[in-house]
């Protein structure tokens, strides 16, 4: 497999859903702004991703994929017959398992949001969040079983099918945002969230048949059955208890967040949301490109003991990683401000709206390079089957995550979870490559640590540019899309929302509603 061709495919279709997302998002902020509809929705649209990428991209497919190659490598290109039957055995288990937990979330879904609403007392445990929670949780267990279907695609290089998948997500959304504002709906953002939540499973229908399509395609036929526990389908359930924590930590970490955004003023789950959408730009179209292509190749050379070859593939990973997310953590750190209003500014998001996201960009970019990093020496673990240290990495990285945030919230509010998040996943990355360095399982070599400090002298260059630069277009991030484009003598230029920061593109700090202490 040619790493850069497969991270190529992925990153491609990435970003254009990225692209679409930006368009969601864009829409989403000036149709929500920073109110207490726009924290109800983005609570009820994070509970289920969050679990989707916790328990079905993160850990399914970290130990799916090794014990699905493992079947297929004696397998010809057209006779899968025995890794079929290994995933058709996975998916009746998997299906009825997916059906208790959701009906019982949605069960709980009143308790749920009281827990992440401070116990209640945040203002956000209302009739409106609760329902719009439920009618978007189904999309949980329609991804899910989606995943089995993109991790049997995944297995045998077919990338595309998957990561054009949520294209189909971002057009529902956008799609009902369209028919609200046609609907004279525009200034109710009630009735707005209520179309967001009703696309949201929509669109999990959709994306079900659209892989289920692309895998019957590739050659396979799945089937429900009564759900048996064979040996193949308990020994996947054994690895995928200690992935959720190994693959996982950055969503279990946005898990967490949620109890501690509850604690802070009215829009904080929106500031963060959006900021979020900026750092997943290059967080999705490189590492999850990277990570995903990555476990394949390696559980591959591994199994042939080309010990070589498994050292070549994460060295090569690990640069380009930092070639393509150091230059963009550099630039999203100095351009936050001006991105963030060029985007976002306008209708129900204001300037404050402006400074408070801004500030939790500035925070959350300080660790972009090491979220690649740990999707790309997390499979070094998993290819080998190893689900146990990156438990012990991530717990640690955890506790380390918690206390920053009780530490850094009550003096930087939102924006300083953002900065404990980026500090503990560097602390994750560090020992993850400890762990594999001193068993002997990769090391970075002379030639790699030259070139990367190319990749940051340069970074830094850039860096500077954009410190001295960003300012003179300081009229034109707020304003129209002609003025901003093109005519700066428009009579619709105005100074767009100005920053606070000594530093161009860093806003001041936002501090704490109410301290979670």
């Amino acid at each position: 497999m040619n790493l850069l061709k497969s991270t190529g495919i992925i990153g491609g279709m990435t970003l254009i859903s990225r692209v679409f997302g930006f368009v969601r998002d864009m829409m989403l902020s000036r149709l929500l702004g920073g109110s207490a509809m726009g924290d109800a929705w983005q609570i009820a649209f994070q509970l289920p991703n969050i679990f989707r990428r916790l328990f079905a991209e993160g850990a399914f497919s970290a130990a799916f994929v090794p014990l699905f190659n493992r079947k297929a490598a004696t397998e010809g290109e057209r006779d899968h017959h025995a890794s079929q039957t290994f995933a058709n055995e996975t998916l009746s288990v998997f299906v009825p398992v997916l059906l208790v937990f959701s009906a019982l979330m949605m069960a709980i879904m009143p308790w749920m949001i009281w827990l992440i609403d401070d116990f209640g007392q945040g203002g956000r445990t209302t009739p409106q969040s609760i329902a719009l929670a439920r009618i978007a949780f189904p999309y949980l267990g329609l991804i899910s079983v989606m995943t089995l279907f993109g991790a049997v695609l995944n297995s045998i290089s077919r990338f595309a099918a998957v990561a054009f998948a949520p294209v189909l997500l971002n057009l529902c959304m956008i799609g009902a945002m369209l028919a609200g504002i046609w609907q004279g709906h525009a200034d109710d953002p009630e009735r707005i969230a209520y179309l967001l939540a009703w696309s949201v499973t929509l669109a999990g229908v959709f994306q079900l048949l659209w892989l289920w399509f692309h895998a019957r395609r590739a050659g396979f036929r799945f089937t429900l059955h009564r759900p048996r526990l064979t040996g193949d389908v308990r020994e996947l359930g054994r690895l995928i208890l200690p992935a959720v924590f190994g693959a996982g930590i950055y969503q279990i970490s946005r898990f967490l967040d949620l109890f501690f955004l509850g604690r802070l003023e009215e829009g904080s789950f929106v500031f963060l949301a959006l900021a979020d959408r900026l750092n997943q730009l290059p967080l999705g179209i490189i590492g999850i490109a990277l990570g995903t292509a990555i476990l394949p190749a390696l559980s591959r050379f591994i199994a042939q003991d080309d010990a070589g070859g498994a050292q070549r593939v994460q060295s090569n990973a690990i640069e380009l990683g930092l070639l393509l997310t150091v230059p963009a953590a550099v630039g999203l750190l100095c351009a936050a401000q001006p991105l963030v209003s060029a985007f976002y500014y306008g209708g129900k998001f204001g300037a404050d709206d402006v400074a408070a996201t801004s500030a939790v960009v500035a925070m959350l970019v300080v660790g972009l390079p090491a979220y690649v990093l740990v999707k790309v020496l997390t499979p070094g673990y998993f290819a080998r089957k190893d689900t146990r240290t990156p438990v012990y990495t991530a717990g640690l990285s955890l506790l380390l995550n918690v206390t920053l945030n009780l530490l850094l919230i009550p003096v930087m509010g939102v924006a300083g979870l953002a900065l404990a998040g980026s500090i503990s996943a560097w602390a994750n990355c560090a020992m993850l490559y400890g762990m594999l360095h001193r068993r002997g399982h990769f090391a970075i070599e002379p030639d790699l640590l030259v070139r990367i400090g190319r990749i940051l002298l340069s970074a830094a260059a850039m860096g500077g540019a954009i410190w001295l630069l960003a300012p003179l277009g300081q009229a034109h991030y707020g304003a129209g899309a002609w003025a901003r484009g093109w005519d700066r003598s428009s009579p619709w230029l105005a100074p767009g929302p100005s920053s606070t920061s000594p530093w161009p593109g860093l806003p001041a700090p936002l501090t704490a509603a109410r301290s979670p202490c």
